[in-house]
């Protein structure tokens, strides 16, 4: 057999001193290398107790002087010559490899490498390429590496990408972003224990905004379920809140069925599915044929009841000051809302969720609505006679009113009236409504003009807003200054990633959108989404054609980019062609703010910070700092032409938003 074998170099003699071992690797095969009186052997690497790594272990020598290779976890020792223990233990021993050494050079003697044996993981993962699953963020690690080695399968063979993140957190965010963006899960990748539950805040950020995600988490041995074992938690209770389907992935279960179960409940409920897989099962073979979504899913349109589409023809055509708000659930008919608001004459406001659902350029766009929102929309929602709500959950955030007449319209009947009554509640599609309510709409003769009100009402908010420049003082930029130049320089097909605190406050009062996406942590409200979404968002533009070439964008405060700093080493890693925008003011500023406005006093808001433009430039990217207005719009431009990831930071004034 041994000229049958394939000579594998591991290393030199001058790496490996006399009476010492070390790990190495030939092909996928870990080794125990040993040197010992003038003599080389190599043994596989794995000790039979459990798997601990000989070659972290050290060469004892016995009363005979005899060297013994001994396990550095629990002492179990093997003859690096035979790979034989001396008794007492397991006796069937360990796989001896030949050595030679050419020159200087040291070779392994393997066989060939047999083909591939399909595994139960290599099963799944070809089901979650089938279900559309194309980007897989994570990280590799001890209990995941079966399932780990299946994937990388798939991208070897161009089916999936992979991110490998710096914390399992960011994985989860970046995940629930895509899934908001597009509709469609990606998934994240974790090891049992620690790394399970670092999901739990992006997926929770996932779950409340309705975005599919798919949970993958590797789980300790099933020899060793319950007694608490190392990294050993009870992950299906843990999970059992956050997502709609979780299960365990055993020797026994349907493997495929599983897959399709976690993607179609990902998918129609737009919510966290989660699989959990143990150790020693995702390596196990398997013959059986991979799933498909063939026959497993139905059509989505939900068309309203003809008695409703002709109450709200009544109600719309009887109105005098109509107004539409439209929210996140809206973004695949914003065209068709727009359109038949122009037919009605009616202001659009949008949710914050929903803000760039129609550009605030449009004649009919009166901007956000609530705590994050403009004047104008605060205007007409007071002088409004009729509220058509589309696609939102009236969070308090928002604030429609209750005391006026409501025309709500949604897929799901439990958001129907969710929070209080509304006057005609309407089961069905967005779409499905506007194209049927649409032909048999009318406008009273003497109805006033609303767009000409809202060209006024812009006009004033704008002259507003650059009036608050004077309160800039030598403390830092203006908030307004900020959004004011990003609104000029943002590409309008551009993805923007908002984070959480008095930057996105700002934002939503003071950008101006020109049709741009905006992904934001909405119920959940999460700090450190913003740059995490950004790489979701990044990875949905390599996925599917009508995101591609979009430019995709972040926006933080410092406490919320300080959540995930070293995902820009992620971000360097990849290629990602991310802008950051950095607002540093030194402090927590909304808590700061709340803190005040309760009457307590200002304590632990404040931050240490270093330079993130030149912590960005260390991690490879570009950096640059702002400190006056005036190079706010070349700074952002120069930062948004690199090919890449870039950071602008933007020394800022807490009070300023």
């Amino acid at each position: 057999m041994t000229d049958q074998l394939v000579w594998i170099s591991v290393g030199h003699t001058g790496d490996l001193p006399e009476g010492r071992v070390k790990t190495v690797t030939a092909r996928t095969t870990s080794i125990c290398l040993s040197h010992f009186d003038g003599q080389w052997a190599a043994m596989n690497n794995h000790c039979p107790h459990q798997r601990g790594p000989l070659g972290e272990g050290s060469i004892e020598r016995g009363e005979d002087d005899k060297c013994w290779i001994r396990c550095p976890w629990h002492g179990w020792d093997f003859d690096p010559l035979t790979g034989k223990p001396p008794g007492g233990h397991e006796d069937s021993g360990q796989d001896i490899y030949p050595v030679k050494i050419e020159g200087d050079e040291i070779f392994v003697g393997l066989e060939p490498e047999p083909p591939h044996t399909r595994t139960v993981s290599d099963q799944m993962a070809e089901s979650m390429v089938n279900w559309g699953i194309h980007h897989v963020f994570g990280m590799v690690g001890h209990s995941n590496l079966g399932l780990a080695d299946a994937i990388r399968m798939r991208v070897e063979a161009g089916e999936m990408k992979y991110v490998g993140i710096r914390h399992e957190g960011a994985a989860a965010f970046a995940a629930s972003a895509y899934g908001k963006l597009t509709g469609k899960p990606a998934a994240c990748l974790t090891i049992a224990g620690p790394g399970a539950t670092n999901l739990l805040t992006g997926l929770w950020d996932a779950k409340v905004d309705r975005a599919p995600v798919l949970a993958l988490t590797g789980q300790v041995q099933t020899q060793v379920f319950g007694p608490g074992a190392f990294q050993d938690i009870d992950l299906a209770s843990a999970f059992a809140a956050v997502s709609r389907f979780s299960q365990t992935v055993l020797s026994t279960s349907k493997h495929s069925e599983l897959v399709s179960l976690a993607m179609k409940n990902a998918l129609v409920e737009r919510d966290v599915s989660h699989l959990i897989f143990p150790d020693d099962m995702q390596t196990n073979p398997s013959d059986a044929p991979a799933s498909t979504p063939d026959g497993r899913m139905g059509g989505a349109v939900v068309k309203p009841s003809d008695a409703d589409v002709s109450e709200a023809a009544k109600m719309m055509s009887a109105a005098k000051r109509p107004i539409f708000v439209i929210g996140h659930g809206a973004w695949d008919h914003a065209d068709t809302i727009a359109k038949l608001a122009e037919d009605m004459g009616a202001p659009v406001l949008t949710t914050f969720k929903g803000k760039g659902l129609i550009a605030d350029d449009h004649p009919n766009a009166a901007g956000v609505l609530g705590r994050s929102g403009t004047p104008i929309a605060s205007w007409f929602m007071n002088e409004a006679d009729l509220i058509i709500s589309l696609g939102t959950s009236f969070s308090n955030h928002t604030g429609i009113t209750p005391s006026k007449p409501i025309i709500q319209v949604d897929f799901e009947r439990m958001q129907l009236g969710k929070f209080h009554p509304v006057a005609l509640p309407i089961w069905g599609e967005i779409g499905a409504f506007c194209a049927a309510v649409g032909p048999h709409l009318s406008r009273p003769s003497d109805a006033p003009d609303q767009v000409a009100e809202l060209a006024e009402r812009w006009d004033i908010w704008r002259s507003e807003k650059r009036t608050r420049m004077s309160e800039e003082t030598s403390k830092g930029i203006h908030a307004f200054a900020i959004f004011d130049a990003l609104s000029r320089v943002a590409p309008a097909d551009a993805v923007i990633a908002v984070d959480v605190g008095n930057n996105t406050y700002s934002f939503g009062r003071y950008f101006e959108t020109k049709g741009q996406r905006v992904l934001m942590s909405g119920y959940l409200g999460s700090i450190g989404f913003g740059f995490p979404a950004a790489m979701g968002a990044w990875a949905a533009c390599q996925d599917f054609e009508w995101l591609k070439g979009c430019k995709i964008i972040s926006i933080s405060g410092d406490g919320g980019f300080g959540q995930y700093p070293m995902e820009l080493t992620t971000a360097v890693k990849y290629g990602m062609d991310i802008t950051h925008v950095l607002l540093h003011n030194g402090e927590l500023g909304k808590i700061s703010k709340e803190q005040r406005s309760g009457e307590w006093p200002v304590w632990e808001t404040t931050l240490h910070n270093p330079s993130f433009a030149a912590f960005a430039k260390i991690c490879g990217a570009h950096g640059e700092k702002v400190v006056n207005s005036d190079q706010i719009e070349a700074a952002l431009q120069k930062a948004l032409d690199v090919d890449g990831p870039a950071l602008v930071e933007i020394m800022t004034d807490a009070e300023l938003v």
